[in-house]
């Protein structure tokens, strides 16, 4: 019993520690690559990396990077998705459907304490390569520790909702349908993003030439690999604009602001991914994107109706078949003066077909004894 108490309590505290460092460390280690390969194939010295690779990791969390005074502001939300799935992941892995909601609170605790000590750790590099490198800035703390704690509290609680989600709701004074509300919300988003990235996609196949172009504003092959994971990057971002589009807001690029009935225009960022952008006049084509808003919500209420109870076919047909045969006869027996019950008696002594004689009950044929 001793032994089996210690081995759960060493496997726990392994899934604690995967939890607090694992997505986290994954991002560090991926964004150390890249960047070291970027110093690289630049034939740059290694001057500042830490402090390159710190500000990129904030940058995962949507925490502006400053350099030379001036601010990235808008960052990609495909690294975001990314973290906030493996922040998802791995404290659903952690966490049982039937934990204690103490085991629970640690899961929850590890997934922000852990993102928290290595935000603190890379404001520290940044701070001390900004004395080396005077155009990296260090950025704002509170930022710096705010959007670490907003990221890594969404893909915790989407994750601990995973496992324990309906076993909180019957224990709580909540409704039980708010669940079933959430579920069907995310459907109708999930659905609208989904149908935005089909238009953003056939929007590029329109717009091809127009994104060849903007791949020939270099001739390295490291350039355009580099351009191809940029566009990845803010491919996110398009459909979310594109998305905005299509329920009667705006979206804006630059110093562009696009909408589904006009375009002013600006200076565009030069990204492939940019080429689903319209240009104006605008045609019709762009005015159904409204059609997209529409669909989602259709979908998002198709997904709070309940399912409808199978019927089989024999059954259907046969109350059906019993039916008519009741309305069809009943004037009939009316229009004699008699009640139709009396008169199927009186017709059973008689000798009467045997269908007459069979009735449905519970959904079965039974013969009735006459």
């Amino acid at each position: 019993m001793v032994e089996d108490n210690r081995a759960t309590g060493a496997r726990q505290a392994r899934d604690l520690v995967r939890v607090a460092f694992g997505p986290a460390l994954v991002a560090l280690v991926i964004v150390a690559a890249v960047t070291l390969l970027q110093l690289l194939i630049a034939n740059s010295d290694m001057t500042g990396a830490l402090g390159a690779i710190a500000s990129i990791w904030l940058g995962v969390h949507q925490v502006p990077i400053s350099i030379g005074g001036r601010d990235l502001g808008v960052m990609p939300l495909l690294p975001v998705l990314l973290m906030v799935w493996g922040t998802a992941r791995s404290t659903a892995r952690a966490t049982s459907p039937f934990a204690s909601w103490l085991v629970v609170r640690w899961v929850v605790a590890s997934a922000l304490g852990g993102p928290l000590l290595l935000a603190a750790i890379a404001l520290a590099v940044i701070h001390d390569a900004s004395s080396v490198i005077t155009e990296l800035q260090t950025p704002s703390a509170l930022r710096a520790f705010g959007g670490v704690l907003v990221v890594h509290a969404v893909g915790a609680a989407i994750g601990v909702w995973s496992r324990v989600g309906r076993r909180a709701l019957a224990a709580s004074p909540l409704p039980n349908w708010l669940g079933d509300s959430v579920r069907a919300a995310a459907a109708g988003v999930l659905a609208l993003l989904g149908l935005s990235g089909v238009v953003t996609a056939g929007s590029l196949v329109v717009h091809w030439s127009t994104m060849q172009e903007l791949y020939g504003i270099t001739d390295s092959i490291f350039g355009q690999l580099s351009l191809t994971v940029l566009s990845a990057l803010y491919a996110p971002n398009v459909i979310v604009g594109t998305s905005a589009v299509a329920v009667g807001s705006s979206a804006h690029i630059g110093f562009a602001t696009f909408s589904s009935f006009y375009v002013f225009g600006g200076d565009l960022p030069a990204l492939p991914i940019l080429a689903a952008a319209p240009t104006p006049p605008l045609g019709p084509v762009w005015v159904a994107l409204l059609i997209l808003g529409a669909a989602s919500g259709g979908s998002s209420g198709a997904a709070m109706c309940p399912p409808r109870p199978a019927i089989p076919a024999g059954d259907g047909q046969a109350r059906g078949g019993v039916g008519r045969r009741s309305v069809g006869d009943g004037p009939a027996r009316l229009r004699r003066g008699r009640p139709a019950g009396q008169l199927r008696r009186r017709r059973c002594r008689h000798g009467c077909p045997a269908a007459r004689c069979v009735v449905l009950v519970r959904g079965r044929w039974r013969r009735q004894p006459c």
